[in-house]
């Protein structure tokens, strides 16, 4: 038998365990409050298991909390996290918004997004959940973690691994005197180099998706403003250019074609913000390799042209989730709150 239901009637010898916000006192204030500055831990596991769902959503005054709230997840006692991104981002949207949209592993629900779900199995041998409030108010945070304990550790079982990277903007090219087709279109990349870096990994492992925000800041008047052309190259065990998975564009490597302008979710795939007229403001998109994960046995650089040959100049944050042995290499510093914090809507779009 295959598929996400097959193994449902499958007798295992494990425990079905949760850790949640429910208010110890028999009341009804089932949150936690964390104060600006603070670091709460959600759950702390001793016995080897799996993570088999988190739930989560947050009240907060900030009104782009979802970029100032930290998600760390630390696994066997390491004093490194494997997950380490703003909120927000790690459940699948950026821009420090939600949205209704559904996928596999990621589901933002109503009311307005504002249910945040994740089914990305988690195994450990220990583990520890934290959230970090970097926002300027208090963060009710209300929450389920619902695990299993296996009673023992299974060696096959890589950690699962989330990243955040931002940069903002990407380093694209002077427009001067090129037309608007030369710009979108021309110039070449034989190198790979200045690509914008989704995932930077050491290890054996396989890496199973990302989500991509990109704020597009070129003001192009009526001109075609598209945004996409930058090719997907992933580069595997240290693989020179051109990589054995080189793609042929922004839109093909996220599951679409021909320039989207709808929005549109499915179990591996969406466009969760498909930005204004003429790709104007803030887009989201989403790609699970869940039946395709990418084999990496040493390492993995996950990258994506800017536009094509890496002319844009526009905002990109992305995040990778991977699994891998560990131990892992450390994680690029998380940015400060400052160069977290997406840019404001053009009230013009609005």
């Amino acid at each position: 038998m295959t598929g996400p239901l097959a193994g449902l009637p499958v007798l295992r010898a494990t425990r079905s365990r949760r850790a949640s916000s429910w208010d110890r006192t028999g009341g009804n204030e089932d949150r936690l409050t964390i104060r600006p500055g603070a670091v709460a831990r959600l759950a702390e596991m001793s016995t080897p298991g799996v993570i088999r769902h988190v739930w989560m959503t947050v009240a907060c005054a900030d009104p782009i909390h979802l970029r100032k709230l930290v998600l760390r997840m630390y696994w066997d006692g390491e004093a490194e996290a494997s997950v380490e991104t703003p909120l927000g981002d790690f459940f699948g949207v950026g821009h420090a918004q939600t949205r209704n949209f559904w996928s596999l592993p990621l589901q933002m629900s109503p009311e307005d997004g504002k249910s945040l779900n994740c089914w990305f199995p988690m195994p450990f041998s220990s583990a520890r959940v934290e959230i970090e409030n970097e926002a300027d108010a208090d963060a009710l945070v209300y929450y389920y973690i619902d695990y299993e304990e296996t009673g023992a550790d299974d060696e096959l079982l890589g950690r699962f691994h989330a990243q955040w990277r931002r940069q903002n903007p990407c380093d694209g090219v002077e427009e001067a005197d090129l037309t608007n087709d030369d710009f979108i279109n021309g110039g070449v990349n034989t190198t790979g180099d200045g690509n914008y870096v989704i995932l930077e990994a050491e290890g054996h492992g396989h890496y199973v998706g990302c989500n991509l925000a990109i704020h597009n800041l070129r003001d192009s008047g009526v001109e075609f403003n598209w945004y996409g052309e930058g090719d997907d190259m992933i580069f595997v065990d240290g693989e020179p250019f051109p990589p054995s998975l080189h793609g042929t564009g922004t839109e093909d490597y996220f599951n679409t074609a021909w320039s989207p302008t709808e929005e549109y979710s499915s179990p591996y795939h969406g466009i969760v913000m498909a930005g204004a007229q003429n790709w104007a403001g803030k887009i989201a998109l989403y790609r699970f390799h869940v039946e395709d994960p990418v084999r990496f046995q040493r390492s993995i650089k996950v990258t994506i042209e800017h536009g094509h040959a890496n002319r844009r100049s526009d905002d990109y944050s992305s995040t990778a989730y991977w699994y891998q042995s560990e131990p892992h290499a450390r994680f690029p510093p998380l940015p400060a709150v400052a160069d977290r914090v997406p840019r404001p809507d053009d009230p013009n779009l609005a």
